[in-house]
C-alpha cells in the first residue's frame, strides 16, 4: 500500500483514509490516485514504525516539504502526524512541513488542538471551500453539520498563533468570483493566505 508518494517538489504522507467530510468535489471520488501514486486505499491505517521504515528509505534532503495529504484527512491522526514530524525535524531541519487539512481537528478530537503544532509544523492549508456556512456544508457534507464552518475558522485564528504560515484555499471550478472575493476578506480578516487552487490538485 502507497505510505508515501512523491509529488511536485514535496514527499507526500497517507495517513488515513478516514475524513468526516465528503465532499461533492473530492478527487478520491473518481480516481484511486493521484500525481502518479498507485491506488492511495489504505490497506490498514500505518503505525509510526510503519512510516518511519519508509521515511528511512528516502533521501530527506531531495525534497522541499514533507506534506500531509494522502486521501484522508490527516488530523484524524494528529498523535501519528506529530511523531512523524518530530522525526522529520530532527532528521533533516531544512525540511519544511505542511499539514493540508479541512481544519476540524478540534471537532475530531473534542478540543482545541492548534497549539500541538508549535515547533513541528511550518504550513497548514485549510480548505475554506466556501465564504458561508450554508453553501460550506453544502460543498463538504461534514458529519459535523453547521457548526464546521465556524469551527474552522477557529481553527485556523487558532494555526495563526503557533505555525508560521497559515494559508487557506477554495477551488476554482466550485466557487464563482465573487464567492472567491467574499473568502479573500475573511482570510484577510484572519490574518491569512487565500489561495484559490485548480480542481485537480
Amino acid at each position: 500500500m502507497t505510505i508515501l508518494y512523491p509529488a511536485k517538489d514535496g514527499l507526500y504522507v497517507n495517513l488515513t483514509n478516514r475524513c468526516p467530510c465528503s465532499c461533492t468535489f473530492c478527487l478520491r471520488q473518481n480516481q484511486d490516485g493521484v500525481y502518479g501514486s498507485d491506488s492511495l486505499w489504505l490497506e490498514h491505517e500505518p503505525s509510526f514504525e510503519e512510516i518511519l521504515e519508509e521515511l528511512k528509505k528516502q533521501n530527506l534532503t531531495q525534497y522541499n516539504e514533507l506534506v500531509f495529504c494522502g486521501y484522508g484527512e490527516p488530523t484524524e491522526r494528529l498523535d501519528v502526524l506529530l511523531q512523524v514530524a518530530a522525526y522529520c525535524k530532527r532528521a533533516c531541519p531544512s525540511l519544511l512541513i505542511r499539514i493540508n487539512t479541512n481544519g476540524l481537528a478540534d471537532l475530531i478530537w473534542k478540543k482545541p488542538t492548534a497549539q500541538q503544532l508549535k515547533g513541528l509544523i511550518d504550513t497548514v492549508s485549510i480548505s475554506l471551500n466556501a465564504p458561508d456556512a450554508e453553501e460550506y456544508y453544502r460543498l463538504t457534507r461534514s458529519k459535523f453539520g453547521f457548526k464546521s464552518f465556524d469551527a474552522m475558522l477557529q481553527y485556523a485564528k487558532d494555526c495563526t498563533k503557533y505555525v508560521p504560515n497559515v494559508v487557506m484555499t477554495v477551488v476554482d471550478q466550485v466557487t464563482t468570483l465573487e464567492e472567491q472575493q467574499k473568502s479573500k476578506e475573511i482570510c484577510d480578516s484572519i490574518g491569512v493566505t487565500l489561495r484559490v487552487r485548480p480542481y485537480e490538485e
